[in-house]
């Protein structure tokens, strides 16, 4: 995949800045398409009817839309996603607008490529639960689908493929009219006075670009903040469970997992003590349409959110906390600043009506090269 020249995604790590040396602040440049998944408008199309179709899910209810809808930021609007049916997640559903931007995915960063990440919500327990041969042999029951995947991949339909297209429509929910964009591009009446002021903030006395840098302002490093557990995690039986079969299924001994109390974040995937509890940087943009917001959804509104990292942050069980969380010491006046550079950040909200499902049809026996 093509080098991004930027970084990159929680709520800012508001804090004191002292050397900074990420990258600027900046204006979203074109949207990075890897060389291997070039975009075509027919891919395009049939990723997003696949992205709607519910048949890429175990039991046939629940598509990409269902957690990542457009109406809701591509979110699903709660604080703990949704999960599959007959389970329940214990985690936020992460927004698709600018995903194409990322260099890794997931709120610990385990997918490399976005159409791994794609595969890892398609297959995912938690998600859509879906089987890959099963998913294959959906798709092909599809006249449409068959000609649609012949067209764009000049084969018969396959799940790699299938991931393909998902990730080529992605790529296409990217921010529209975004008044910091066209402030940072030279359009200085963009941004009010109140908004620039929080932007001096920002890169200043709060110090919320020592993580949320570049143009997608996040750095996509990892960091312990010390969030609250959400207190739902803790009296939802069904959301425990959820967490503990992901923590043993990373290979986590039992005896261990058993004593935690939240999410052990990026430690699922490094098994390093210092990991404990560290998530993601996520980006900023759009926070007009994605909350509520960090990794467990426990803050409802922006102002929850500065207010908590004006305290320095929570408690931190696991020891790990970032030392850049200190308290900021904003006043009133500065934290209305600071609200108000951050939805700056969100352009025209993005709405992309459902498409039309293709039906399955009998197909004749023995079946046609053209199906299969």
């Amino acid at each position: 995949m093509r080098k991004m020249p930027f970084a990159w995604l929680l709520l800012p790590c508001l804090l004191p800045t002292s050397a900074f040396a990420g990258e600027p602040l900046a204006a979203l440049p074109p949207v990075p398409v890897p060389d291997n998944n070039v975009q075509t408008p027919a891919k395009i199309e049939l990723g997003k009817i696949l992205y709607f179709d519910p048949r890429l899910s175990g039991d046939g209810t629940t598509s990409c839309a269902s957690c990542h809808t457009p109406k809701l930021g591509w979110g699903d609007g709660n604080a703990l996603s949704i999960g599959y049916p007959g389970t329940v997640h214990w985690r936020n559903s992460q927004t698709i607008l600018n995903v194409a931007y990322l260099n890794k995915w997931f709120w610990t960063g385990s997918a490399a490529t976005l159409e791994a990440q794609a595969k890892g919500a398609i297959t995912g327990p938690l998600a859509q639960n879906m089987n890959t041969g099963l998913a294959e042999e959906r798709m092909r029951q599809v006249p449409a689908y068959a000609k649609m995947f012949k067209d764009v991949f000049n084969s018969a339909p396959s799940f790699d493929n299938a991931l393909m297209a998902i990730a080529a429509f992605e790529r296409t929910v990217v921010s529209k009219n975004v008044p910091f964009d066209r402030y940072m591009k030279g359009e200085k009446n963009a941004l009010g006075a109140a908004a620039v002021k929080g932007m001096e903030l920002f890169q200043g006395k709060a110090g919320c670009v020592q993580c949320h840098s570049g143009a997608m302002l996040t750095e996509q490093g990892y960091h312990n903040l010390g969030v609250p557990v959400n207190k739902s995690f803790a009296s939802d039986l069904q959301r425990q469970i959820a967490m503990r079969e992901r923590i043993k299924a990373k290979g986590i001994p039992e005896a261990e997992f058993l004593s935690f109390d939240r999410d052990p974040g990026h430690y699922l995937d490094t098994k390093k003590a210092e990991d404990k509890g560290t998530f993601r940087t996520p980006t900023l943009r759009e926070l007009k349409y994605t909350g509520p917001y960090m990794h467990n959804g426990v803050f409802a509104t922006l102002d929850a959110v500065i207010d908590f990292y004006n305290r320095g942050g929570d408690d931190d069980p696991f020891g790990t906390k970032s030392p850049l969380i200190k308290p900021l010491n904003l006043t009133k006046d500065e934290k209305a600043a600071l609200r108000a550079f951050l939805e700056s950040l969100s352009g025209d909200e993005i709405l992309v009506a459902a498409p039309d499902i293709p039906d399955y049809a009998v197909l004749p026996f023995p079946l046609q090269p053209t199906y299969r």
